[in-house]
């Protein structure tokens, strides 16, 4: 969307004729695309002395490099710089505090684009946002009150040139705001680095504004979710890594089993991982002060010893009671030239060395045979063999990191973000590691946090309507919905985490669907497969040969596309206007909500984009990631029609139940998916035979002549 009149672009080209080098002309075109595809600016806002400037770019149709954002906003005032990018009208994700002033931009578009793939188990599409403090910090305390006054000079150079609603629901511009597009009004933020504690801040500013999401705002305040004391992040990779076991024959939860671990007790989600089960033998573990060994743990034991140290205030390993480890364990600093090693240390690790230092140790812990490595702090760890250190873009752990094919564990559990490469996770599956990656793993923080959101959104409207008398009502809805609301976003973990599995089996006995449908997403630029590291056509030709699955980690990826390929469509369609899909739209919401205030959920502004979401995630968890390509491919129909006739025999077949009854079985956990390939088959060809067949378009008032072609079906079989 240009601000510009045609006339002076043109005049704008015309004087390029008189520009003699050619750097001079591509840096003056490169200037002129942003002038022209600037959209918003508070530049003519009256200011003080504390200038800041917020610019808002359509930064799709600027050229530069690929991926290029929805959306992107500048803030800038001469003590700080930000930049908020996101890759959708509604679109969320964490604002952090950046330790990289000469690139954070793309600091951030890295983020945001893992965002993008994190994000499709929940309504927005994915966001980021970072600032700098261009100033030296001497002191915590000038820390501390310096990053609350820029992060706060950062949300309100934001929300200067952010859309509002009013009472009646109308969409409302900023004032002294120069506004070139259409109504833009969604803005949500969350913690992240260096801002964890400073959610409250985010809301009195959104009040302050009037801002219409008040503190649904930034998600995880005082009234919010507390994602530590619910553990949810951690709960929802412990669910995948579960999972992970049980396909292999064993239960975690009451078997005892090795576990070499990356992080702390005080950390969120090391910490509250590492007390998800009482049958955990942890033998190492380190952060980026302390290494911790314990040969032959207690499980019980050192469970409480952990969960001891999760409940102090702040605490490190050297925290850890001495006598509760066992013969030839300790504590050791991770920076020690030489740190001595037991017989017990050196069996464990396998080594016969007496003394390593701490960096070596790491390296050893990292190579050990055991049954689980869990991610649960920062850095990345684990590189592909044919990836250099400068690619990896972690030189802080340069030193400590080993390759894939050094890795020994047999299940991986990614609760924190790149721990490992993409390309190193798919070497580890190739080679039989279990291992799924860091944006299906560690999903369920963001998801509750979505939860929260729109929840808020929900009952703010209701308390606008007075169905909600006060505040302290309001909170207590929220809050009292907490444990359904966590229970919902671990069930989307597990579902993703099936999908992964049964998506593998069926690629291992028809390779075919995934090969051509991973050429289709590229032919059709949805998918960079440099960018994501996608095996290229010969490998993918090596893995059909060999009759190999696609790795886990690859499946991931595409799952991610293909879902936020299937939303961005829906989005366009009237299809999710249609009250069929309020059996699918109410159940998005918890229990105790709906059982209150079911006859006004239907009210709810993003009522559209929880559908769209819940349908494209139900659909292809079920029929797989191939599903809609295969269908599109057979029978020329669109998505519409392909997505209403799938729900309509999965209404008419009690697919839902049947598919519940199957996993609540005890048979064998790959016997349970093989089974619900088969039924989502026979759907799929079913949709595939009718569409065939069926020259007009076909509604949700069809079920009953889907019925009679069940019936005719089945009357055929018999004879």
């Amino acid at each position: 969307m240009s601000n510009l009149d045609r006339p002076l672009i043109q005049d704008f080209y015309d004087s390029l004729h008189q520009v003699s080098t050619i750097s001079d002309d591509i840096i003056l075109r490169q200037l002129f695309s942003l002038v022209k595809h600037t959209l918003r600016t508070n530049f003519f806002k009256p200011r003080d002395h504390n200038t800041t400037i917020s610019i808002k770019l359509e930064t799709q149709h600027i050229d530069m490099p690929s991926p290029k954002p929805y959306r992107e906003i500048f803030v800038h005032n001469n003590e700080m710089e930000g930049v908020h990018i996101r890759f959708g009208a509604v679109a969320r994700g964490g604002l952090r505090w950046s330790s990289r002033p000469e690139d954070f931009r793309r600091e951030i578009l890295g983020l945001v684009k893992t965002q993008q793939t994190k994000n499709v188990v929940i309504v927005p599409v994915g966001s980021k946002g970072g600032f700098i403090i261009k100033k030296e910090l001497k002191t915590k305390e000038e820390t501390a009150k310096e990053s609350q006054y820029q992060y706060a000079t950062f949300i309100k150079g934001l929300l200067d040139i952010t859309d509002t609603v009013d009472d009646k629901g109308g969409v409302v511009h900023p004032t002294h705001t120069m506004i070139y597009d259409t109504q833009d009004p969604y803005l949500v933020v969350a913690a992240d680095k260096g801002t964890a504690q400073f959610s409250d801040i985010a809301n009195d500013i959104s009040n302050d504004y009037k801002f219409w999401l008040g503190d649904a705002f930034a998600s995880g305040g005082s009234t919010g979710y507390n994602h530590k004391k619910e553990g949810i992040t951690a709960r929802g990779a412990w669910e995948c890594v579960k999972l992970h076991f049980l396909e292999q024959g064993q239960d975690i939860q009451k078997d005892p089993f090795t576990v070499v671990g990356i992080g702390d007790m005080s950390g969120d989600v090391f910490g509250n991982g590492m007390l998800l089960s009482k049958t955990i033998q942890l033998q190492a573990a380190f952060n980026h002060l302390h290494i911790f060994l314990d040969p032959t743990p207690d499980p019980l034991t050192s469970w409480k010893e952990r969960q001891r140290l999760f409940k102090l205030s702040s605490s490190s390993w050297s925290d850890y009671n001495p006598k509760l480890i066992s013969k030839g364990g300790g504590v050791f600093d991770r920076k020690s030239k030489s740190i001595p090693l037991s017989k017990d240390i050196q069996a464990m690790l396998n080594i016969s060395k007496s003394s390593l230092n701490g960096e070596q140790l790491i390296q050893a812990i990292l190579k050990m045979k055991v049954d689980l490595l869990w991610f649960g702090g920062i850095g990345t760890y684990i590189k592909s063999k044919q990836e250099t250190q400068y690619e990896v873009g972690d030189p802080a752990n340069d030193n400590v990191r080993i390759n894939a094919s050094e890795c020994q564990a047999s299940v991986i559990g990614e609760g924190a973000n790149l721990g490992i490469t993409q390309h190193a996770r798919i070497s580890l599956s190739r080679q039989g590691v279990s291992l799924n990656t860091d944006f299906i793993d560690n999903s369920a923080g963001v998801n509750m946090s979505d939860y929260e959101v729109n929840i808020k959104i929900l009952l703010k409207r209701l308390k606008e309507e007075k169905l909600i008398k006060t505040e302290a009502e309001r909170c207590k809805a929220l809050q009292q919905a907490t444990d359904q609301v966590s229970q919902l976003v671990l069930s989307n973990n597990r579902h993703q985490h099936r999908l992964l599995s049964m998506d593998a089996l069926r690629s291992k006995t028809l390779f075919t669907p995934f090969k051509k449908g991973i050429q289709h997403l590229v032919s059709c630029a949805i998918l960079n497969p440099q960018h994501e590291s996608i095996p290229d056509q010969h490998q993918l030709e090596q893995l059909e040969s060999e009759h190999q699955s696609l790795p886990r980690p690859v499946l991931a990826t595409i799952q991610s596309y293909v879902k936020m390929s299937v939303y961005q469509t829906l989005m366009e369609s009237s299809l999710l206007e249609h009250a069929f899909l309020d059996a699918l739209y109410q159940p998005y919401f918890p229990q105790r909500i709906l059982e209150s205030y079911q006859a006004h959920i239907n009210k709810h502004r993003l009522k559209k984009e929880i559908i769209g979401t819940v349908l494209t995630n139900a659909v292809i968890n079920q029929a797989g990631i191939t599903f809609f390509y295969e269908c599109e491919q057979r029978t020329g129909k669109g998505l519409d029609d392909i997505i209403k006739l799938y729900l309509i025999f999965n209404h008419c077949f009690n697919g839902d139940s049947f598919r519940a009854s199957v996993l609540k079985s005890n048979a064998p956990l790959l016997d349970q998916y093989q089974v619900l390939i088969d039924f989502d088959n026979i759907i799929k060809h079913l949709v595939i035979e009718l569409l065939q067949l069926q020259s007009s378009p076909l509604s949700f008032d069809s079920c009953s002549l889907v019925q009679d072609i069940i019936q005719h079906l089945n009357t055929q079989v018999s004879s």
